[in-house]
């Protein structure tokens, strides 16, 4: 049986839960709820990562030798036997309106978890940590030799 720190079991009982039936109970690890919620935040339009830039950082070096997943990077997930909440750290298009990218996502995030998993999503937290500009990823031109 799965660590239940890790794991969302529905309790007997639990009738009015998709996660029990009289056929058996069905066990989602926190790990799932958390990627579901990390690919979702992702689709939105004027998300352009999660995670703050030491994570990401990191994030990127874990992953280059095979050991991260970018798909829980800045998301955080608290998981009981019918809801989650969620907390996500995110990068913003510069330009784009927070508040309905924050709206987006929450809607998005939701919708996700609660078609994938059963689970009712109580709330998703949206944490702002930088902006991003659209010539944040064009490599620095060589500046021309100021002497010959």
């Amino acid at each position: 049986m799965a660590d239940e720190s890790n794991t969302l079991a529905t309790t007997a009982g639990g009738a009015d839960s998709p996660l029990q039936s009289e056929g058996g109970r069905t066990e989602i690890a926190d790990a799932v709820v958390t990627k579901i919620a990390g690919i979702a935040a992702r689709e939105v339009s004027g998300v352009y990562a999660l995670g703050g830039g030491t994570s990401r950082r990191i994030g990127s070096m874990t992953q280059a030798v095979g050991i991260g997943d970018e798909r829980s990077q800045g998301v955080s997930v608290e998981v009981g036997e019918k809801q989650a909440a969620v907390d996500l750290v995110i990068v913003t298009e510069y330009g784009e309106s927070i508040p309905r990218v924050a709206e987006a996502i929450r809607s998005t995030v939701s919708e996700r978890i609660e078609g994938i998993t059963g689970l009712s999503v109580t709330e998703v937290n949206i944490s702002v940590n930088d902006l991003h500009f659209a010539g944040d990823d064009q490599p620095d031109e060589p500046q021309e030799a100021r002497v010959e």
